[in-house]
């Protein structure tokens, strides 16, 4: 698992760029995969929603911007800088008024048990330093029936998986450290993406920390999953 104190000093080193970085290296598809997130936790019809690791909150403002406007709308994330950049553009954008932006670690969630409808978590449990930790702190602020929700890399089979392989640790890399500066960030997202468990491995260890109804659908060739899980 990674280490805290460095995962935290990485992102805030690419938090100028880490949007750029992001829709240029999925392609521009990463804003159809919240989408599908945002249909699947409107149908759960939620009261608050808490997005996870919400780094420079582009899944939170999705929330925000396709569910009621009654609903509540969270963003944490343990780096500041990436707050400070979704604080920024929070404030461009006047129907966004109403997410509450705070530091948060996944690891000990500044958030009462059972206090929440729907979490959602974009590539971010990845980056967990004790994956079952954050899992079951997940468990503990979700309600009764709520819903969680987990966007992240995985691992792509069949013949897709080379090629998925040669872009994560070739190209990524080197692109990622053109757009940022800090190519050490991409190769980080390499190594932590090939190391991260495949489809029916993380369904195991989301069930494992007490969550029933596990389905994951693959993305993008298998290189990108969604887990949906229920308390």
């Amino acid at each position: 698992m990674p280490e805290a104190q460095a995962i935290e000093k990485m992102f805030g080193g690419i938090a100028p760029r880490y949007d750029l970085a992001n829709h240029l290296l999925s392609f521009g598809l990463d804003p159809g995969w919240r989408r599908r997130v945002v249909r699947l936790v409107a149908a759960a019809k939620p009261r608050v929603v808490v997005d996870l690791c919400t780094g420079s909150g582009d899944m939170a403002f999705a929330l925000k911007k396709q569910l009621d406007p009654q609903v509540e709308v969270h963003g944490l994330d343990f780096c500041a800088p990436l707050i400070e950049v979704a604080e920024r553009k929070k404030a461009t954008q006047p129907w966004a008024r109403d997410i509450a932006f705070a530091q948060g670690d996944c690891l000990n969630l500044p958030l009462a048990d059972q206090s929440a409808d729907a979490l959602t978590i974009a590539w971010g449990l990845r980056n967990l330093e004790d994956r079952a930790r954050g899992l079951r702190e997940m468990f503990r602020v979700l309600r009764p029936g709520g819903k969680l929700f987990v966007l992240d890399n995985s691992q792509p089979e069949g013949w897709t998986r080379p090629l998925c392989r040669f872009y994560m640790n070739i190209i990524v890399p080197s692109a990622g450290g053109l757009l940022t500066g800090r190519p050490e960030a991409y190769r980080y997202l390499a190594t932590s993406s090939a190391a991260f468990p495949g489809r029916a491995a993380l369904a195991a260890e989301i069930t494992a920390a007490g969550f029933t109804r596990v389905h994951a659908e693959a993305l993008a060739f298998g290189s990108v999953a969604l887990h949906e899980a229920q308390k």
